[in-house]
């Protein structure tokens, strides 16, 4: 069984090693076999791709996953990386908050 990350599908994350260091985009999707994460317009790579019926072919610019440790979620406050918790609010509702200000990320 696939494990739970603390970074889900609509997060704004940013990149915090590698090739695209420092760049910012928001999470497509999350391949939780493979422990990775695709982040709109990071990790981009040309793909030749022959014609067929539904494209004309050609190179085409997509995004690859890039692993979970590769990123961090950015604090909606201070808009800086930050490291996610959780808090039980008082109605009970289990939230994940951003260590770096304490804010909840999402209500």
């Amino acid at each position: 069984m696939a494990e739970k990350f603390k970074i889900k599908k609509g997060d704004q994350v940013t990149v915090i090693t590698g090739r695209d260091k420092g760049r910012q985009g928001e999470v497509v999707r999350v391949l939780r076999a493979e422990r990775r994460v695709l982040v709109q317009g990071i990790n981009m790579v040309k793909r030749h791709t022959r014609p067929s019926g539904a494209n004309a072919g050609g190179i085409v610019d997509k995004e690859l996953p890039i692993h979970i440790s590769n990123v961090a979620l950015i604090d909606p406050k201070t808009k800086k990386p930050t490291r996610v918790g959780y808090k039980v609010l008082d109605d009970g509702r289990k939230v994940r908050i951003a260590r770096r200000s304490g804010e909840a990320i999402d209500l």
